[in-house]
């Protein structure tokens, strides 16, 4: 075939055409890794506090009140659960509401990169960096204070997979629900400090008193912990924990689609 048959070489616009959820992903990652805070605060952060726990010999010993495990040994399906809160709560909705509030969702929609790719990259990048931040708390806590790896895989992958997906439900509704970027920042502290406390950031669910306990266990954290605690020690979650997980999940989800607003 000649010069001056030959068809021309595609260009970035026919690529971005063809490929418009691919090229959209790697943007959205690239920005993503641009932001050394949500990095840290989403990835390292958590991991960097069992660490630290673990240098601490009292927080190694076995204790009554935690049902004879040590602090760390608690502490790590609460490390794994900050991971997912602070993507799904600080991280993305401050920039799904920025995209909106900037007119980008609504620019987007035309051209060949329709907004649902730019929502989708956003839930994915932040879904596996959470994922990614558990496995490295897994592993932290294993090699450094020698905690026991989760003897029910599957019920704890099942259960780590709803949490993932309702704490970016959640983070989802709030971008809905918020006007402005400032507006959802603020939202997103105020359901922030409530998650974390029914995750058992500040005392773990096993030392709460008992009226505390059965109330948290019926938020979404709460019963993510306590779900991912029985998977640790080797016993398939409470169905009753998996379904109140998954009953915020819908409701969330239902909620945030029923609400959102591309512009």
């Amino acid at each position: 075939m000649s010069a001056a048959t030959a068809p021309p070489a595609p260009s970035l616009t026919a690529n971005v055409r063809a490929r418009p959820g691919r090229a959209v992903l790697r943007a959205e990652t690239l920005l993503f890794f641009r932001e050394p805070g949500s990095v840290f605060w989403v990835m390292a952060f958590p991991t960097l506090l069992l660490l630290i726990l673990g240098f601490i010999p009292a927080m190694t010993e076995a204790k009554d009140e935690l049902g004879g495990l040590s602090t760390v040994e608690a502490y790590v399906p609460v490390a794994v659960l900050l991971s997912m809160i602070m993507a799904g709560l600080m991280a993305m909705p401050p920039v799904i509401t920025g995209y909106r509030e900037r007119g980008i969702l609504r620019r987007t929609s035309t051209t060949p990169v329709r907004p649902t790719s730019v929502l989708g990259a956003q839930v994915g990048l932040h879904a596996a960096a959470s994922l990614f931040s558990a496995v490295l708390t897994l592993a932290v806590g294993r090699i450094v204070s020698g905690v026991a790896l989760p003897g029910q895989i599957l019920g704890y992958l099942l259960t780590l997979l709803l949490a993932v997906v309702c704490v970016l439900a959640l983070g989802a509704l709030i971008s809905a629900l918020s006007p402005t970027t400032k507006i959802a920042q603020a939202v997103s502290i105020s359901v922030f400090f409530p998650s974390m406390l029914a995750a058992g950031v500040y005392m773990p669910i096993q030392q709460m008193p008992d009226v505390m306990a059965r109330i948290v266990e019926l938020l979404p954290f709460g019963a993510a912990a306590q779900a991912l605690n029985q998977a640790t020690a080797g016993d398939w979650p409470d169905w009753i924990h998996l379904g109140v997980l998954a009953l915020w999940t819908l409701v969330l989800s239902a909620s945030a689609t029923r609400w959102f607003r591309w512009q």
